[in-house]
């Protein structure tokens, strides 16, 4: 198995639909004060104590992470991370311009929020990209070591928001535990080392391609 490079356009496209969706989370976890995992936690949280924007926390809070990801990950990724992280900073800062929530059900914002990001990670993690600070830790583990990036990510982002319990209400922990919950099983089901490679095997592409032709003659019969 051989895995094959994404061209610049792809990449592109990818990371700013990505950055949208993470945006999008964020904005749904905001409109009930519910907090996050990781860096993008630690910068909600510095958020609702001090008189900062999360755009800007979120940029300053993973800077130190790019040495990581230069040494260990490579130019590309630490570039996509970067531009990732720059992007949602962007976004999340001007989001109420273009969409404004009036009224959401927390379980939804926390469930809903939970999906958004986990789509947004699943992308940024298929085109060497991440939300920088922890994900940026998890990928190089899970490339490294082999340990699952969700899995690495749900146990730190429980740790975080358990640590939040004294400074939050309990139904707001809660609630963030539920979209934490939610964004990992996303990346732990979906997001595996082996996963998504090109297989060689000739006699499984024949068989693939047999299967794609019946299913052709099929929709065509029907059409007719």
């Amino acid at each position: 198995m051989t895995n094959q490079s994404h061209k610049l356009h792809e990449d592109i496209l990818a990371i700013s639909c990505a950055c949208v969706l993470v945006s999008l989370g964020v904005v749904l976890f905001n409109s009930h004060g519910l907090l996050a995992g990781g860096t993008a936690g630690v910068a909600l949280i510095t958020s609702n104590l001090l008189p900062v924007s999360f755009g800007l926390l979120f940029f300053l809070v993973n800077l130190p992470f790019y040495y990581l990801a230069w040494k260990q990950l490579g130019k590309r990724f630490t570039l996509n991370t970067f531009i990732s992280v720059s992007l949602i900073s962007l976004f999340t800062e001007n989001m109420h311009r273009v969409i404004q929530i009036q009224d959401v059900h927390p379980v939804f914002a926390a469930i809903g929020g939970g999906m958004l990001i986990g789509v947004g990670l699943l992308i940024m993690f298929r085109h060497k990209s991440s939300l920088g600070g922890l994900g940026i830790l998890a990928f190089y583990l899970q490339n490294r070591f082999n340990l699952r990036a969700g899995t690495f990510q749900m146990i730190v982002d429980c740790s975080i928001l358990g640590l939040s319990a004294v400074l939050f209400p309990l139904e707001i922990v809660v609630l963030s535990v539920i979209g934490a919950i939610t964004l990992n099983i996303l990346l732990v089901v979906n997001h595996k080392p082996d996963r998504y490679q090109i297989r060689k095997n000739p006699d499984f592409i024949n068989i693939e391609l047999e299967v794609y032709e019946e299913m052709n003659e099929e929709l065509l019969s029907t059409a007719k």
